[in-house]
């Protein structure tokens, strides 16, 4: 697909830069600009770092995290969670081989990790927007039945190795490109669909034995 490549052919045959892609690049590149100083104390340079990640961050527990009443958090509360252990974890971070972001998405994934567990631990049942008359929306039974579906989905993706959950939510329900993907995780668009194909057949797997 034309938005999975790095660069687009023109019909003068010039090439054009991605630009999610670039995006992409071009905060990662700021990230690794502003770490440093930020690592040092610097307050500027911690709030231009924030700035940039929070709707990285945001966007990535919404997608994780979809329809949070079951659950004791909100989405937002998860990526407050999340910037406020970034601002403590700044001074600690190196390199050791992968991007600032792949940090920050590591401990994104830890937050949402946690905020499922204490979901199971101490479940919510929400009543407060009960409503007063009949509605067109879906009832009790279709909302148990997708309910029901996000329960399984979540259950099916724990048979997967962390990295390739984080490999196929940023992939296939973020919409990101092997190459956008790559730079989050700290590897190569290559090695990137390496990892989703062989998710993608461990589910198909599981899903035979489960049938």
């Amino acid at each position: 697909m034309a938005t999975q490549r790095t660069t687009a052919t023109t019909r003068t045959g010039r090439r054009q830069d991605n630009p999610a892609l670039s995006e992409s690049r071009r905060i990662s590149a700021e990230l690794n600009t502003l770490i440093g100083p930020a690592a040092a104390g610097d307050s500027r340079a911690i709030s231009d770092l924030l700035r940039l990640i929070h709707p990285l961050v945001y966007r990535y527990c919404r997608s994780r995290m979809g329809n949070t009443a079951h659950l004791q958090v909100t989405a937002d509360d998860v990526v407050q969670e999340v910037m406020l252990a970034t601002v403590h974890a700044i001074p600690r971070y190196r390199e050791q081989g992968k991007s600032f972001l792949a940090f920050v998405y590591g401990i994104a994934a830890n937050k949402v990790a946690d905020a499922f567990r204490r979901a199971q631990t101490h479940p919510v049942y929400p009543t407060d927007h009960m409503p007063d008359t009949a509605s067109l929306a879906a009832g009790p039974e279709e909302r148990a039945l997708v309910s029901e579906r996000q329960r399984a989905t979540r259950q099916l993706m724990r048979v997967l190795a962390p990295v390739h959950r984080e490999v196929l939510v940023m992939r296939i329900i973020l919409g990101w490109t092997a190459a956008e993907t790559a730079d989050a995780i700290g590897t190569s668009p290559g090695v990137v669909r390496v990892m989703q194909h062989r998710a993608l057949n461990k589910l198909r797997a599981e899903l035979k034995v489960a049938s």
